[in-house]
């Protein structure tokens, strides 16, 4: 009697867990604007049906992104106005990339229109669009040119703020002394075979003067570390060892004088600049530029490479 039980619990229990034959058919019928996966197909379909399915979910949703934080396809902002800058909240600037652009001009005329007289220029703003850096070639016996670089350190590259006087003379001259802003920062770029050039991108001390089609002139490359910076193994140039610990007898050898002795002198680089665009009713200039300064010597021990720097530059003067 006991073994009939169990045999009729058992295939009461298998009835209720077998789920019905309309059931599948139901669960998996196609629906429109979606992808499924048909239990009928071989495994291999259905692994890539499903893979699709994941792509395209993944697009849709860097798709969304982009929409929503006002890029382009490229992932570059929209350029804004001045005046459409300064209307925006913190949030609505923060991780956009807006803050690493330059400011554009709305309208004016595609030449320089500004009256002669004296000016101060405000919120002078440079912004690099390539780095390249001469230096040896890859392959064997190349000579030295600028090469294309890829950027290694994040998007903290333009010059802002800058502000200084800007006189435009009667015979149509203009002339520009940088005072004072955000005129530095430390950027670092990798040539094709791997080495890395770090340099400080800045227009110190700047005093430009020429046509506004190509005016230009020399600045102020300051070292890219200061004489308190200590180097691996202690050497600073006003403070730390004099030498390298373990080598206390080559201390005044020739070939470890440049690690020895720490040069922090500043180097000079030339800038050149071209109004394209100019707004005469809000005294607002944009155009492009090419500077080429010296990389950094490592306090002396390196010899520097040339560092072509071209880009666009916008300024807003005042009376």
């Amino acid at each position: 009697m006991a073994t009939v039980t169990t045999v009729a619990l058992q295939s009461l229990t298998a009835a209720k867990l077998r789920p019905p034959s309309h059931s599948v058919s139901k669960s998996f019928k196609p629906v429109t604007s979606r992808v499924s996966c048909s239990l009928h197909d071989d495994l291999e379909n259905l692994t890539l049906k499903c893979v699709d399915a994941t792509k395209i979910a993944g697009f849709a949703l860097a798709t969304s992104a982009l929409v929503i934080s006002g890029a382009s396809a490229e992932g570059v902002p929209k350029r804004l106005t001045y005046e459409e800058i300064q209307s925006k909240t913190y949030m609505e600037v923060k991780g956009t990339g807006t803050a690493n652009q330059c400011p554009t001009i709305e309208g004016g005329l595609e030449s320089f229109a500004i009256k002669p007289g004296k000016y101060y220029a405000k919120k002078f703003c440079l912004e690099p669009t390539s780095f390249t850096v001469k230096a040896q070639g890859v392959s064997k016996n190349a000579t030295p040119d600028f090469q294309n670089t890829k950027l290694m350190t994040r998007l903290t590259y333009t010059l802002d703020e800058i502000e200084g006087p800007f006189e435009v003379a009667s015979n149509g001259t203009v002339r520009f002394l940088e005072k004072d802003g955000i005129d530095y920062a430390a950027v670092t770029v990798q040539l094709p075979g791997g080495e890395r050039v770090p340099f400080l991108f800045t227009i110190k001390q700047l005093v430009a003067s020429g046509k506004p089609e190509s005016f230009g002139g020399d600045f102020l490359v300051p070292s890219y570390r200061g004489s308190s910076f200590l180097d691996p193994k202690g050497r600073g140039g006003s403070t730390g060892y004099d030498n390298a610990v373990a080598l206390p007898a080559r201390g005044d050898d020739e070939e470890l004088d440049k690690e020895n002795n720490k040069n922090t002198a500043a180097s000079v680089g030339e800038i050149t600049f071209s109004v394209t665009k100019s707004k005469p009713e809000s005294g607002e200039l944009i155009g492009v530029f090419e500077s080429i300064q010296p990389s950094d010597t490592d306090l002396g021990a390196k010899t520097p490479k040339d560092v072509k720097i071209q880009g666009i530059w916008y300024a807003k003067l005042e009376q």
